[in-house]
């Protein structure tokens, strides 16, 4: 069965054998259940979407490492994106390819999804 890794700084920050894509998306939506949450924590940071509704943004610190609004979530979505609700998207600098895996690189640190 596939997973879907999040690493951060070295440490897996989030693993499911279950996710959510969203608009076709190879963003994995992770569960909230899949997160090592003592490297979250929310920041102030919300933006909106016209289907989705509104996000709201984690900071990620691992070490030394850390990266402000580097993974984001819908507490509260609208009607269409429920399936959404509480999942955790990473990074919102992710440079993405048509393929099973994408690196995101963000003031020199690096939050790798694999979906293999």
């Amino acid at each position: 069965m596939p997973t879907a890794t999040a690493v951060f700084n070295g440490k897996t920050i989030a693993k499911a054998d279950s996710w959510e894509t969203v608009e076709g998306s190879i963003y994995a939506k992770f569960p909230p259940s899949s997160l090592d949450k003592s490297v979250f924590s929310v920041t102030d940071t919300h933006t909106g979407c016209p289907w989705k509704g509104e996000a709201s943004y984690y900071t990620i610190k691992v070490d030394d490492k850390e990266e402000k609004d580097a993974a984001w979530f819908y507490p509260e979505p609208k009607e269409k994106a429920m399936n959404i609700k509480d999942h955790v998207a990473f990074c919102r600098l992710l440079l993405c390819e048509r393929r099973s895996w994408a690196d995101a690189v963000a003031d020199g640190n690096k939050v790798q999804i694999s979906t293999a």
